[in-house]
């Protein structure tokens, strides 16, 4: 092909919904309501509805969307909470922003979501969480981590930020621990056109503490019942997102076709994702491992494909989070770290292009 391969171009995936992102804005303009108004409201009992939860809390991020549901729960100061080892660095900074500590645990080398069987073994008497990250748009094993939950007295929160309508079991996500936590960054399946996040929960008590804590403690103007915080979806992207969530179905359905075509072209030498019956995977992020990962990425390049890493460092070898974890190795995830290469899915792409990049992988030697 002539023209560059993008990874990811918002102007292009955005520009499908110019209309009803003009239309949104004007609405919203004329309104004169920016904060906490209608948009929002609307917006949020849309997509509990969506993702089968009585509430939605929209926040300010996805980091914030975990911050503040371990908050929520008023756990003792450094309370342990599971976390997966390769997670993007917002997990591990929403526990410790939370006044928790975090304890990392190997993913399964298959499904690059936490390994249920190693959980156990990370529980002490000051382990009060776990935070399931679905990564990449497929779910973790919910059934096997809420039965550990359970049996152990804990909490669950799911990282729902690249899991927009993915499912376990037909159950979507954000729908099976205490919270889900999702981010809107506009690279998301549903992305606004700038930060935003929301906290999905079917616990009433919950939701409400939620409600006054993303509003500095208040739902009375000038009343503050919690030491709370300014985390708030702002009416002009709950507006934006209103209109794509009517897409979300759609936009999956193209990625997991676009997925089919990596899966049924490339070479079996390349490790792909892996597949259950029990999950609907989207396909946020399509991920292959490479033990030349670098070499691959550069190969593509040079045939004007572009491609990202997620994510070339794990959590423990970050300078900021290293006194963290004691220098402790996570072979897994490292290997993960070291091989793992995502390839063009996004909603603007052409099954012929991922046809090319294919036959493109597949010609490397």
């Amino acid at each position: 092909m002539s023209k560059i391969i993008e990874y990811e171009s918002l102007a292009q995936t955005n520009a499908a919904f110019a209309g009803d992102y003009r239309a949104a804005f004007e609405a919203v303009l004329k309104s004169g309501w920016y904060i906490l108004g209608p948009q929002v409201a609307d917006f949020e009992q849309e997509f509990a509805d969506y993702c089968g939860t009585k509430y939605c809390i929209g926040v300010a991020s996805g980091l914030d969307a975990i911050t503040l549901s371990l908050k929520a729960f008023d756990l003792p100061k450094n309370a342990e909470v599971v976390v997966p080892s390769n997670a993007y660095i917002a997990c591990i900074l929403g526990v410790i922003n939370a006044g928790c500590k975090p304890v990392l645990v190997e993913p399964n080398i298959n499904t690059y979501n936490i390994d249920p069987d190693k959980i156990e073994g990370a529980i002490t008497n000051k382990t009060k969480a776990i935070l399931a990250v679905h990564l990449y748009g497929k779910m973790c094993d919910m059934t096997a981590i809420n039965t550990i939950a359970q049996k152990h007295g804990l909490k669950v929160i799911e990282d729902s930020a690249q899991a927009h309508g993915a499912r376990h079991q037909d159950k979507k996500a954000g729908n099976w621990g205490d919270a889900g936590a999702f981010s809107f960054y506009p690279t998301k399946n549903l992305g606004a056109l700038g930060d935003g996040g929301a906290i999905t929960t079917s616990d009433a008590d919950l939701a409400d503490k939620l409600f006054y804590l993303r509003n500095y403690g208040s739902k009375i103007k000038y009343q503050n019942k919690y030491m709370g915080y300014n985390s708030r979806l702002d009416e002009m992207q709950a507006a934006f997102l209103r209109k794509k969530l009517v897409k979300l179905d759609e936009i999956n359905s193209h990625k997991r076709k676009l997925a089919d075509i990596y899966f049924d072209n490339l070479e079996s030498r390349f490790v792909k994702p892996s597949r259950q019956t029990e999950n609907f995977d989207v396909f946020h992020i399509f991920n292959i491992r490479c033990n030349k990962r670098d070499e691959l990425k550069k190969y593509l390049f040079e045939r004007r494909i572009k491609t990202e890493i997620h994510y070339p460092t794990p959590p423990h070898e970050q300078i900021a989070y290293r006194n963290f974890f004691n220098s402790t190795s996570f072979p897994i995830s490292e290997e993960i770290h070291a091989t793992t290469l995502s390839l063009p899915i996004a909603v603007f792409h052409t099954a012929a292009e991922v046809n090319y990049i294919a036959a493109c992988v597949n010609g490397f030697k």
